[in-house]
């Protein structure tokens, strides 16, 4: 980059040259007192305040792959702030303690809204994020929690869902999203079925709410991270598709570019 700036630019490019996504992790507290561990992540090459993305991390936990995901949001110019649903930020590899943590998570839907909201709330508080422009993303579990807040009517803008548990206990009435909502679903996926996604279509339209879901062809659980292959020999049925991964993250791109009002769609 610098051997492309005339002298008088010398200083606007040395700082460009040094803008990166600056990452850090920060403690937080439930409602509950249960201690959680947020990973924030923004690019300092944008200047003021931006949009603010909470990401809900998979049924593996607060892991590498949801840090991933917060960076890729910084670096389209977004403040994300990965939040940790189970406490203490911790994540395994093996699907039994998964689904004894997720089960754990969900059991008190107003403790998981709780665990959630203070999450938002500590993004909101960053100095870069802009609290009136709120979203979500969630991937596997993390799809669930962000259509439920949805529904609970979180004061959210958007919430997108990757490969996320559609069903629910607690339908949407009409007028309670508010946020737009797009679904990115796998059209091979095992374990969601094609009555689930019919089941929440119809949900979201008797609710009326602005929601779109996507039907990825051919694209299993977890299409969306480069590391599912590995859990498949420990009977997962999941699989990346890289596919599906670009096209459902340029309909994310588009998704919160329209509904921030343009803002970083790159």
């Amino acid at each position: 980059m610098m051997r492309h700036c005339l002298p008088g630019l010398l200083l606007l490019c040395s700082a460009l040259a040094h803008a990166e996504v600056q990452t850090r992790e920060i403690p937080y507290t439930a409602e509950d007192g249960t201690r959680l561990v947020g990973y924030y992540a923004y690019d300092d090459a944008v200047d003021g305040k931006r949009p603010g993305i909470v990401v809900v991390h998979e049924w593996w936990g607060l892991n590498d792959y949801t840090r991933r995901r917060a960076r890729d949001l910084a670096e389209l110019g977004y403040a994300a702030l990965a939040i940790d649903m189970y406490g203490e930020g911790k994540n395994t590899e093996h699907p039994q303690d998964a689904m004894t943590f997720m089960k754990a998570a969900l059991a008190n839907a107003d403790a998981a809204r709780h665990r959630f909201t203070a999450g938002m709330d500590l993004l909101k508080a960053q100095e870069q994020t802009d609290p009136l422009k709120i979203g979500a993303v969630g991937y596997c579990f993390g799809g669930k929690v962000v259509l439920d807040m949805a529904r609970q009517s979180v004061p959210l803008e958007g919430v997108v869902s990757f490969h996320g548990a559609l069903a629910t206990d607690s339908r949407a009435v009409p007028g309670s999203v508010k946020a737009r909502v797009l679904v990115e679903h796998g059209a091979a996926d095992s374990m969601v079925s094609s009555d689930d996604a019919a089941a929440l279509t119809a949900e979201m339209i008797q609710a009326g709410a602005d929601f779109r879901l996507v039907s990825l062809p051919g694209a299993k659980h977890g299409f969306s991270n480069p590391g599912a292959d590995a859990f498949q020999a420990k009977g997962v049925d999941v699989a990346y598709d890289e596919a599906a991964d670009k096209r459902s993250w340029d309909d994310m791109k588009r998704f919160f570019a329209e509904t921030f009002g343009g803002k970083p769609d790159a």
